[in-house]
């Protein structure tokens, strides 16, 4: 595979404690979920980039299908659980809004999309994620 881009992020204190990219660019405080530490998760962060990168692939891949749409929104809900094995997984809702294409249309694309997106194909086999596409 021929490498785009790459960053680095470093965390200390885990989920209690700071994560920020070595370029110093972005960082957060992280908090456990329901506690009373300010802070954001490593779900919210996933949710985050994911997001993003899905709603960015959507006229790449709308212009590979020869579709053309108006405006989308992509939101991404990621939940974490406990496997009967004793693990732990994320769990992911991908919603899509999309103007000026029928819904079939609108499916058509947002599945393609979820065979283009890096995150989407992080996720194939790994994480459950359902697919909402929602016409506006």
């Amino acid at each position: 595979m021929k490498i785009f881009y790459k960053t680095r992020a470093t965390a200390t204190g885990g989920r209690s404690g700071h994560t920020q990219l070595d370029d110093g660019s972005l960082g957060f405080d992280l908090a456990i979920p329901g506690t009373d530490k300010v802070g954001t998760n490593p779900e919210q962060l996933f949710a985050l980039g994911y997001a993003a990168c899905f709603d960015n692939a959507l006229p790449v891949v709308a212009k590979q299908l020869k579709l053309a749409f108006e405006t989308s929104k992509t939101s991404v809900e990621v939940g974490i659980g406990m496997l009967p094995s004793g693990g732990y997984a994320l769990d992911v809702d991908l919603f899509v809004e999309i103007t000026g294409l029928s819904q079939e249309n609108a499916e058509k694309l947002v599945t393609a999309t979820h065979q283009v997106c890096p995150y989407s194909n992080a996720t194939h086999g790994n994480i459950d994620v359902r697919l909402h596409t929602t016409v506006i």
